[in-house]
């Protein structure tokens, strides 16, 4: 069975300890995904949702399409120098 699962880069200056959110939800290491040197891997699919085109945009803008593409926020806060520090935006790359 190959289960789908989708990959993500850490920031370079994330230590050891840090905890992951998806969509504003924490996740458990070992149930939701695992570290596997400096990648996180989701047992699931998660995406990204791409720059809009000019003709999407346009389509937007008269009201006849929406934006309504799969899109999933992935979060990694932890700390630096006593400090909470949040990386956003983090890019799934799906395998």
């Amino acid at each position: 069975m190959n289960v789908p699962e989708t990959r993500v880069e850490l920031p370079a200056d994330v230590p050891e300890e840090f905890d992951v959110f998806v969509n504003g939800v924490r996740q458990e290491p070992g149930r939701d995904y695992r570290v596997q040197g400096r990648t996180l891997v989701f047992n699931r699919q998660l995406h990204h949702e791409g720059k809009l085109g000019a003709a999407r945009w346009t389509s937007i803008f008269l009201g006849v399409a929406g934006t309504y593409r799969k899109h999933d926020d992935i979060d990694v806060v932890y700390r630096r120098d006593g400090q909470r520090v949040v990386a956003t935006g983090l890019r799934p790359s799906n395998s």
